[in-house]
């Protein structure tokens, strides 16, 4: 069943920094928000490419050949293999769109990793 959702209102009450959130699914990708705060992990995603949308505030994606700025309204596509590391100095709301089948942190795996399960939306 489908239903209107707000995004950013969503993300801007996550409690928790880079734990992401489903908040809708699309053919074999779902759409997930996340609120983010400092620097995450270098990582990639071998089979996937992931899609990062700015709701509020600026973020940049570094990549070892180059970094990428973004601002609210302005999205950007990190190509499957691509080592990347997502930060943003102050607080940050973002959508993301990804396959079903992408791991939160590639292949990496420590306490901040958060399965599939653990994205869904608690009610």
């Amino acid at each position: 069943m489908s239903e209107v959702v707000d995004p950013k209102k969503i993300a801007g009450k996550l409690k928790a920094f880079w734990s992401p959130r489903i908040v809708a699914e699309v053919d074999d990708a779902f759409v997930k928000v996340a609120k983010i705060q400092g620097e995450f992990e270098w990582h990639s995603h071998a089979d996937e490419d992931e899609m990062f949308i700015v709701l509020d505030g600026e973020m940049s994606i570094q990549m070892e050949d180059r970094t990428v700025n973004l601002r609210a309204g302005q999205l950007f596509v990190v190509p499957r293999g691509k080592r990347h590391r997502p930060v943003a100095a102050k607080e940050c709301l973002i959508l993301l769109v990804e396959r079903k089948s992408t791991e939160h942190m590639g292949e990496l795996v420590q306490d901040k990793t958060r399965s599939i399960a653990d994205q869904w939306i608690q009610e």
